[in-house]
């Protein structure tokens, strides 16, 4: 498995991605759309999940694809986000077809960033405008770190972000991840240096500097107490939110798995994970173009889905970016890689 040409998960062909963020408000949003609707389904580990249509990606539910799918910041003020998508898609005919009606079809999750230090003295709810900016922003490449839905995202002790990454596996499918990273737990081992996820990563996408010698079972407790240290860090106030695609051919039930079997990458990137604080959540989604050839290859989608998680996650605290009024420093400032 090597990760795709953009290490992207719109190295799934057929996907595109947008963001939309504000500097002051310190928060925004990240759409992933396609031209045609694509199988997506939904599980929740977190305690503490906000969310808009995922009872309908449970496999015996009706609808079968989705039109888009939104992960914003806002808490459940970023809920709204989806209606600015919904807009988008209506304004261009897309949608589930009832009679004469088109109903666009847009699940999303949230992440709370209300306490990150940014101005949220709103007036009018700004959510629905940038879930419809990142929609109608949607390309092939795309911004990481401090951008769309993760750009005000705290991690323990330092700056979230959006992340993503990719692979392709031997048999060509390939497969992506994609999240916004705020989590309770910590990215990085005792010490801020090393990452969890790093015995996964390709290359130098997040630093090159290989697991951290010490990190052992006696080492879990200090993470565990990071948790602690995070400013003004509030009771069901965090949560990694991701999606995971392929373009083999999935049903719903198997869309399911697939996000079943990446939050293995939240577990191996974030410690601790799925805390009742969480809403830890991951969408799986298929675009159907590359048929299955055998059902073991299940498995094998599921694993390198949890594998490009916990490279994503990494990234996304990585690839975050100072900004005026932070409360946490991003993990680049702390170190001087050159």
């Amino acid at each position: 498995m090597t990760p795709g040409p953009k290490n992207l998960i719109t190295d799934v062909p057929g996907l595109k991605v947008g963001n939309a963020q504000d500097a002051a408000l310190k928060s925004g949003a990240t759409v992933l759309t396609a031209d045609d609707p694509f199988v997506a389904s939904v599980h929740v580990m977190g305690g503490a999940p906000g969310t808009r249509e995922t009872d309908l990606l449970a496999p015996d539910k009706s609808v079968e694809r989705v039109d888009a799918i939104v992960l914003s910041g806002g808490s459940a003020f970023g809920l709204d986000a989806c209606s600015g998508v919904s807009d988008a898609l209506r304004a261009q005919g897309r949608g589930f077809r009832v009679g004469g009606a088109v109903v666009p079809i847009v699940p999303g999750a949230i992440l709370f960033d209300l306490l990150n230090g940014g101005d949220k003295d709103w007036v009018e709810n700004p959510y629905r405008a940038l879930g419809r900016d990142a929609f109608e922003t949607a390309a092939q490449q795309f911004a990481l770190g401090t951008a769309g839905a993760g750009t005000g995202a705290l991690a323990a002790r330092h700056k979230g972000g959006l992340g993503s990454a990719s692979l392709v596996l031997d048999n060509g499918v390939t497969v992506g991840a994609l999240v916004a990273a705020n989590p309770l737990g910590s990215v990085t081992t005792p010490g801020d240096r090393h990452y969890w996820a790093a015995p996964f990563e390709i290359g130098a996408e997040f630093g090159g500097l290989g697991p951290d010698s010490g990190t052992g079972m006696g080492w879990i407790e200090p993470s565990l107490k990071a948790q602690a240290m995070r400013p003004a860090a509030p009771e069901n106030g965090n949560t990694t939110i991701a999606i995971v695609a392929t373009d083999a051919a999935l049903s719903k039930s198997q869309c399911q798995r697939l996000a079943v079997a990446a939050h293995d990458g939240i577990a191996r990137a974030i410690v601790p994970a799925h805390t009742p604080g969480d809403g830890d959540l991951v969408f799986g989604l298929s675009t159907g173009a590359r048929p299955v050839a055998a059902e073991a290859e299940l498995g094998l989608i599921g694993h390198a889905a949890s594998i490009c998680l916990a490279r994503a996650i990494a990234r996304a605290v990585y690839l975050a970016t100072p900004a005026a009024g932070d409360l946490l420093p991003n993990w680049a400032a702390l170190h001087d890689l050159s």
